[in-house]
C-alpha cells in the first residue's frame, strides 16, 4: 500500500543566532470568549527574554479524514506548516468530558499526518489548562501527555499548571491583575520557554 504524501513541502525551523526562539501557542478551545484563551493571551507578556510568540489557530480545521492525505485542504496544510515553523509549542487547553476538546485532538491528528511526517515528533511542548476549579484540567492534561508521548514530543514535566480561573482577576483590557496568579503563570511561562530553548539549541548543535 502506497504511503500518503503531503500536499506541500514543509519549512525547516531556522535557529540562526539562537537568540529568539519561535514559540507557537495552541488554545484547545475554539470559543472566542474561552477562559483558556484569556489565560493564553497573558503568557507572552510574562517572559523577559526575546521570544517570538504566534498563535496557531485550530478553529477552521475540517475533521481529519485519511482519504484527504493526498489532497490536503489549504487550511490544514497551513496549520501543519505553522507547527513545523516554530521551535516549540505551548498548549493551553480546557477539559471536556474528562479529556481534551475534540477540536484539539483533530488538530493533533492533522499535524501527525501524513504517515511518517508527524510535525510534533521531537518538537518540545509545554502544556497547561485553566478552569473554574483548582484541578479541573488534570485528566485532559494527562490524556494530552499520552498523545504527545506517542508523538515522541519532549513534554515539560514540571511545573504542572492547573490554573484556577477567576474573572475578577482580569482587567477590562484582558490583563491579569492578581499577583499570586501572575506568579503561577510566570513560573509556567519561564519554564516553558527554557524547555523549548534547551531542546531547540540541542537540535541546532547536532
Amino acid at each position: 500500500m502506497a504511503q500518503p504524501t503531503q500536499a506541500a513541502p514543509l519549512p525547516t525551523p531556522s535557529l540562526e543566532g539562537l537568540t529568539m526562539p519561535r514559540i507557537g501557542i495552541i488554545v484547545g478551545s475554539t470559543a472566542s470568549n474561552s477562559i483558556n484563551r484569556k489565560v493564553a493571551n497573558v503568557l507572552p507578556t510574562l517572559v523577559n527574554d526575546d521570544v517570538e510568540f504566534t498563535f496557531l489557530d485550530i478553529a477552521d480545521l475540517p475533521l481529519y479524514n485519511y482519504e484527504l492525505d493526498g489532497n490536503w485542504p489549504e487550511v490544514a496544510t497551513e496549520f501543519k506548516n505553522s507547527v513545523e515553523a516554530v521551535d516549540g509549542v505551548i498548549i493551553v487547553t480546557p477539559e471536556y468530558s474528562r479529556s481534551i476538546p475534540g477540536a484539539l485532538k483533530n488538530a493533533l491528528d492533522w499535524a501527525s499526518r501524513p504517515w511518517g511526517q508527524n510535525s510534533f515528533t521531537r518538537k518540545p511542548v509545554a502544556i497547561m489548562g485553566a478552569s473554574i476549579g483548582s484541578t479541573g484540567t488534570a485528566m485532559a492534561q494527562q490524556h494530552l501527555r499520552n498523545i504527545l508521548g506517542h508523538f515522541d514530543s519532549p513534554t515539560l514535566g514540571q511545573p504542572e499548571t492547573f490554573f484556577h480561573f477567576s474573572a475578577d482577576a482580569f482587567g477590562a483590557d484582558g490583563s491579569l491583575q492578581d499577583e499570586a496568579q501572575l506568579a503561577v503563570l510566570r513560573n509556567f511561562a519561564e519554564a516553558a520557554v527554557a524547555h523549548i530553548e534547551s531542546h531547540a539549541h540541542s537540535a541546532a548543535a547536532v
